[in-house]
């Protein structure tokens, strides 16, 4: 590939600020000083940038424990992002797989694959979540047959997907959607006549949010789990 565009699959800089640096005198390949943005380089060789060894970041892929009160954006003027709970290079490059609420806790994943992504939150793919909900007042169990039949939201024109309701205690459920409407959990209690007071995701797909991986802290998925969460989508 062309030096600059390895450059900046290796760092932050955008190709005009890769191509400036290169120009510069600031970039050697194998040891070698080089100005020329167009060479042609292959990542097994030794380039530097100002006296550092830079190498490629492959696609990543990431779990996350979201606690409460943290945005899944990458910048907020009013809260904390799930962002600044991580330490990884080129973060910026990150983005969540969906959204969880401000209020939400549970299983996030983050990555920089864009297809990878696409697959598990695209509607069409269907890919099954499942939450833990405490409620403001008891649930009936007519509710379980409410859900699996669809539900009209507010403001929506088309009832939602069946949707699998399990009744843990009279006031806290398990509901498990196929879509991902917005704040589409707490509207579909609403339509019934409750109010979710608590809300925290435990489940994607056949991947389950493990009790070692403490509210607040992430870790790198296996290839074998991210491979896992590429063959949910329908």
């Amino acid at each position: 590939m062309r030096l600059d565009k390895f450059i900046c699959d290796c760092t932050e800089l955008t190709r005009s600020q890769a191509g400036k640096v290169i120009r510069q005198g600031l970039v050697t390949v194998d040891q070698q000083l080089c100005k020329q943005p167009s060479t042609q380089v292959t990542a097994v060789q030794q380039i530097e940038l100002d006296g550092e060894l830079l190498k490629i970041i492959g696609l990543r892929y990431f779990v996350m424990h979201k606690p409460a009160g943290y945005v899944c954006s990458t910048d907020d003027p009013d809260h904390n992002t799930v962002f600044t709970l991580m330490d990884e290079p080129m973060q910026s490059r990150l983005h969540t797989v969906g959204r969880l609420d401000l209020d939400t806790t549970g299983l996030l994943l983050i990555t920089d694959d864009g297809q990878w992504s696409h697959q598990i939150s695209s509607p069409k793919h269907e890919c099954a979540k499942t939450y833990r909900a405490w409620l403001a007042d008891p649930v009936d169990a007519s509710a379980i047959t409410l859900f699996a039949e669809g539900v009209m939201l507010n403001g929506e024109k088309h009832p939602t997907k069946p949707a699998q309701l399990e009744i843990v205690n009279p006031q806290e459920c398990l509901l498990t959607i196929h879509e991902g409407r917005y704040h589409q959990v707490k509207r579909m209690f609403a339509a019934i006549g409750n109010k979710v007071e608590k809300l925290h995701r435990e489940q994607i797909g056949s991947f389950k949010l493990g009790a070692d991986l403490a509210e607040g802290s992430y870790r790198e998925l296996t290839l074998a789990e991210a491979t896992t969460f590429a063959a949910v989508a329908k």
